[in-house]
């Protein structure tokens, strides 16, 4: 603050005026009228000295940040005049200020120069990398809408549209460079335990009607598939795909993705892109975890070398008669708490509601059985024919491994009560009598139905459907078991303990598809595609290292809290002299403040104060 008044004028009126500067805005404003010389002359024999000491005091109780200054409201003054054709809200979201805090140890600004020194490029990719990452988790849109919404936020970015396409391109064409550096520097923030690696694919559907078409390279004769193709999905709906693979460490932090057409079968992705792993890691040893759709005999096989081992689910309906045989037998079975001997006949009779049966109600039973030959366990390997197609042949070559099988009267009574609720819709669709064909999926309740005719020499047969008791009954059989295949010795509650954190894979896809919107894709050419994919596998990177950031607080954080917090810190400007917080406290802000030391829990915020927190971050 400094003292303003009219130097000129005979009984001068003294003013405390405090300089502003507001981004690239810079102004005064002032906060305190002390009076006139002739009225401040009852009160002190020296006003001028009078008010350079109380704006001395006020600059003391300013850099600590205690400010007062009054101001005046004239209920008659209208808003500013825009020629915009539609009035635009002047809140501003501060709460990116965390994922910024982030991405600063990222070093993309430094990945990016050194990407563009040799390029004559006019806008600054760093920045818009760093606003698509945040509208992607704040505020998910299409890059058009996210241009058009940059006015939310408190830096006031400027860049056009062109330049976000223009940057995507760039982005696709430093796609493994890209990837390869997210991991690299999110060491420094997280140090990643990888130990253990989880893999698994997804879909995402495209708003198009028809598949990209093939192109063949006229100079290398190579064949270029297109990326948005029709594949076997679970919703069958009738939309070409883009499907995705993703690596995820043991935190539940995303190491790196692939990007495929959608008619690529998931068990040729895993291998290449272990391959780029290895090459992250140092080729370090580490445990393939994955499901069963993940785990075929080559994939198998490939992480039996090198050290690597592998922990994959096993579908026990595949296995052959010998091994289902063993698993029914009701002998060798132990608790997993405490690995005492238990027949599965009493986990499947004792009664539930006993309190003193609680613990084994929650409790599983396991047996370990060896299954060194592949072929007993249903696995399929892929073979090159001659036209370059891959076929499915039973493999035949033997692997190292064994099979923990465990049994759940937990699961046991939900997987019932699914079944059950499942076939009393089957029973309603039989009572409708008119089904011409009816297709069963492996999770359908119409595979509960089966079709029957009856036929008589020379006349038309009849076709009747009915319940199909003896598929429920083959199905009740595998109630509450459960089966994963490794080649490791550990203890079988350890190996499963690994197995269990599979669900936070999904949860990754659940996040990026539900939470930032993955689709719609809003892109045709296939790079902008991938780049838009990078875009989000960058927001999900940002904010599962933050959620990591906050595993040691108290408080646990759900997905949609953190969000919602992020999104809702909002502050508005208050005549240019101060930002005004429009949001609440929550126990998720305190944890927030805790990690980062941001101290963005206050309700007034002065202007530079709001600049240094950014620019500390940027530099």
């Amino acid at each position: 603050m400094k003292l303003f008044y009219d130097k000129h004028a005979k009984d001068p009126t003294y003013y405390a005026q405090q300089g502003i500067r507001n981004g690239k805005k810079t102004t005064t404003r002032n906060v305190r009228n002390f009076g006139k010389h002739s009225e401040l002359l009852k009160i002190t024999d020296d006003p001028l000295a009078y008010v350079k000491e109380e704006i001395q005091k006020m600059n003391e109780e300013y850099r600590v940040g205690k400010v007062t200054f009054n101001l005046t409201a004239d209920f008659n003054e209208r808003v500013r005049h825009s020629n915009d054709e539609a009035s635009s809200s002047t809140w501003v979201n501060i709460g990116y200020f965390f994922l910024q805090y982030i991405m600063k140890d990222l070093k993309l600004k430094q990945f990016f120069r050194q990407k563009t020194d040799d390029r004559k490029i006019t806008f600054d990719c760093y920045t818009i990398s760093r606003f698509l990452t945040y509208a992607r988790i704040l505020d998910p849109a299409s890059k058009h809408a996210t241009w058009n919404r940059l006015s939310t936020y408190f830096e006031q970015p400027d860049f056009d549209y062109q330049h976000i396409l223009r940057f995507m391109d760039l982005l696709e064409e430093n796609y493994e460079d890209y990837l390869a550096w997210l991991y690299k520097n999110s060491n420094s923030i997280i140090k990643r335990d990888t130990s253990v690696l989880y893999y698994d694919c997804t879909n995402f559907y495209c708003e198009c009607e028809q598949p990209d078409e093939d192109v063949v390279d006229e100079v290398t004769g190579e064949t270029i598939h297109g990326l948005r193709k029709f594949g076997v999905s679970k919703e069958h709906r009738p939309n070409p795909i883009v499907e995705m693979g993703l690596f995820m460490d043991r935190q539940g932090i995303p190491i790196t993705m692939c990007l495929h057409s959608g008619n690529t079968s998931e068990q040729l992705t895993a291998i290449p892109l272990e391959r780029e792993v290895l090459k992250m890691l140092d080729y370090s040893k580490f445990i393939y975890c994955a499901d069963a759709g993940l785990g075929s005999y080559n994939i198998r096989k490939f992480n039996s070398m090198g050290g690597r081992a592998f922990i994959v689910t096993q579908s026990i309906k595949k296995l052959s008669g010998t091994l289902k045989k063993a698993v029914f037998n009701d002998f060798e079975y132990r608790l997993l708490s405490d690995d005492t001997c238990v027949k599965i006949h009493d986990m499947k009779e004792f009664d539930r509601y006993n309190k003193e049966n609680l613990g084994l109600y929650n409790d599983f039973a396991y047996k370990v059985i060896p299954a060194d030959k592949a072929v007993d366990l249903g696995l399929y390997e892929g073979k090159a024919l001659n036209n370059g197609r891959i076929k499915k042949v039973k493999a035949t070559g033997l692997l190292k491994q064994r099979i923990i099988i465990t049994f759940s009267r937990k699961m046991m009574e939900y997987q019932r009560t699914v079944r059950n609720r499942q076939i009393e819709r089957a029973k309603k669709l039989l009572d409708l009598k008119d089904p011409e064909e009816i297709k069963k999926g492996p999770n359908d309740v119409k595979r509960f139905m089966k079709r029957i005719t009856h036929t008589k020499s020379g006349e038309k047969a009849a076709v009747e459907y009915k319940l199909d008791e003896e598929k429920i009954v083959e199905e009740e059989k595998y109630d509450g078991y459960y089966a994963v295949a490794t080649n490791l010795l550990d203890p079988a509650k350890d190996i499963l303990a690994v197995s269990h954190k599979r669900y936070q894979i999904e949860d990754c896809f659940r996040i990026m598809k539900t939470n930032f919107s993955g689709r719609p894709i809003n892109h045709r050419l296939p790079n902008r595609i991938k780049a838009h994919f990078m875009i989000c596998y960058t927001a999900l990177l940002v904010y599962r290292l933050l959620e990591a950031k906050l595993d040691g607080q108290e408080t646990h954080i759900t997905t949609e809290n953190l969000i919602t917090t992020l999104k809702n810190m909002n502050v508005t400007n208050i005549h240019d002299v101060e930002y005004m917080a429009l949001y609440n406290g929550s126990k998720t802000l305190e944890a927030l403040t805790r990690t980062t030391s941001l101290e963005l829990d206050r309700l007034h915020y002065r202007p530079k104060d709001l600049n240094r927190k950014i620019k500390k971050f940027l530099t």
